[in-house]
């Protein structure tokens, strides 16, 4: 595999920060850093499936570079080491497996999530590893190919002043984040069953990251946030002022690339070796989320 001078996300394997905004996309952790405790990654490189090296597009294979878009400050899937600007976290990490396993220098791009996709459409990456659900709509425009299992989960304030919960939503005031699966899909689903329930609808306010959100809980701006599990339980971790009060959609979360880039069948058959390979479950368990392993790495599977 090539390897980049700037940053890393674990030994022998080097990424290509290029500055931009943050953001991301969900289920809590098995054994999760301690508070105060920054996660990190020391799993070793993985060697070249030549199988998939050999599935590669003919532009992608000679220019010798995978620029997977990644949103970052979310730990602990993806975020910088403190005081530096290398790339570290389970997507990251991830992104890294499958470009070694594909023979490639692993360029990532920081992203807003919710200009993820439409940058993937104006070729300024190839592909993303970002917490993204596979659902239906997104299907229109990429190819998943599952790589973890992950969930949603709620934080309110600690002591839960609103009394919310995952069954007492109906009403409440639930920050989420923009492009987000729990918008686009889980917020509409809520609504309808308040709706049959003759309550209210959700109050939704949306943030561009997690930190935004979860800082309007401490302004009693919300009830509570719904986002991604291993980020919200990461956080609560680390700030007494918050506190999970429930998990929900536990679901697979997959790598997407534009249907046109010929990428698919090279990054399947990457992942599936990656899935059987020891250095996956050695990045999940340096984040305490081996319970987010997959088994098989599905291929357009819609959620």
């Amino acid at each position: 595999m090539h390897l980049t001078t700037r940053t890393r996300v674990f030994p022998g394997i080097a990424l290509t920060v290029i500055a931009g905004l943050a953001l991301t996309s969900c289920a809590a952790a098995d054994a999760e850093p301690e508070a105060g405790e920054q996660p990190t990654s020391d799993a070793g490189s993985i060697a070249v499936v030549q199988a998939a090296a050999d599935l590669l597009p003919d532009a992608i294979s000679e220019a010798g570079v995978l620029r997977v878009a990644i949103p970052t400050n979310e730990p602990p899937t993806q975020f910088y080491r403190e005081g530096t600007e290398e790339m570290t976290g389970l997507n990251p990490d991830m992104a890294a497996l499958v470009a070694g396993a594909l023979g490639l220098e692993l360029e990532v791009v920081v992203s807003n999530f919710d200009s993820i996709i439409p940058g993937l459409a104006a070729d300024r990456f190839d592909m993303t590893v970002s917490s993204m659900t596979p659902t239906e709509e997104r299907m229109e425009q990429l190819d998943f190919v599952d790589y973890v299992d992950m969930g949603s989960a709620l934080v309110v304030a600690a002591g839960n002043p609103a009394e919310v919960d995952v069954d007492a939503l109906c009403g409440a005031r639930v920050g989420v984040l923009t492009g987000s699966y729990q918008l686009t899909v889980k917020i509409p689903a809520l609504n309808e069953a308040c709706a049959e329930a003759g309550g209210e609808p959700l109050e939704i306010q949306q943030f561009q990251d997690t930190r935004q959100a979860i800082s309007s809980l401490g302004s009693g701006r919300s009830d509570a946030v719904y986002a991604d599990g291993p980020i919200l339980s990461y956080a609560a971790l680390q700030n007494p002022d918050i506190e999970v009060a429930g998990e929900l959609d536990v679901s697979p979360v997959g790598i997407g690339v534009p249907k046109a880039s010929g990428l698919i069948d090279a990054v399947g058959a990457a992942m599936a070796a990656i899935i059987e390979s020891p250095e996956y479950l050695e990045v999940l368990g340096s984040y305490g989320l081996e319970a987010m392993a997959l088994e098989e790495a599905r291929i357009n599977f819609p959620q």
